[in-house]
């Protein structure tokens, strides 16, 4: 059988040429080609492979979780994995007809620009609790990211009139400018400020 030369995402978008400027992502965010963004779970019972999974995949599966702060997982998204990814293929015309740009490559930025580099642990010494800054490992940058895009798109979008498509572009496009009024940019910063003060 032939081999296809390239498959597009949604049979739109080309991967091939996007690139990773961040060298700590560059193995945490993966671009692998697929028309479909959609692996049924098989990364999910081995360590470390949720690296292998494409990047758009990893938003949609961050995104099926819905709600408020209290209520994160309130069942309203839950499963509903082709209605995000409608959502998503809708959200990337919206994208490329703002900026004329590949969609993906937008993500890419902003997922770049959301990852923070340090965070806090606890440390319990002698019955006296510590917070100490320690550097944040590249697959859970990308978690990060992809969990403060897809709360700010929530938040957006909780009793709004507005379509999800419309804020899902707004906070991706708000995020790959490293525009600091972005949600996602916002959290990255404070975690980074606290993280700072706790060295």
């Amino acid at each position: 059988m032939a081999q296809t030369k390239n498959l597009l995402l949604f049979r739109k978008w080309d991967l091939s040429e996007i690139e990773v400027k961040d060298p700590g992502l560059k193995t945490a965010i993966s671009l692998k080609k697929q028309i479909l963004p959609y692996t049924y779970g098989r990364s999910a019972l081995k360590r470390f492979n949720k690296a292998e999974v494409n990047i758009v995949e990893r938003l949609c599966n961050k995104t099926m979780h819905f709600g408020k702060k209290y209520a994160k997982n309130t069942g309203r998204m839950t499963g509903k994995k082709v209605r995000v990814l409608n959502t998503i293929k809708a959200a990337f015309d919206i994208i490329s007809l703002k900026t004329g740009e590949n969609p993906v490559a937008v993500l890419v930025k902003a997922v770049e620009f959301s990852a923070p580099n340090e965070d806090t642990t606890r440390i319990v010494y002698g019955g006296t609790v510590y917070h100490v800054s320690v550097d944040v490992a590249p697959i859970r940058r990308v978690d990060l990211a992809l969990r403060f895009i897809s709360d700010a798109i929530k938040e957006a979008t909780f009793s709004n009139p507005k379509p999800i498509e419309e804020h899902m572009a707004e906070q991706l496009i708000l995020a790959s400018k490293n525009d600091p009024n972005a949600p996602s940019v916002k959290k990255k910063n404070e975690l980074e400020r606290i993280a700072q003060a706790s060295r």
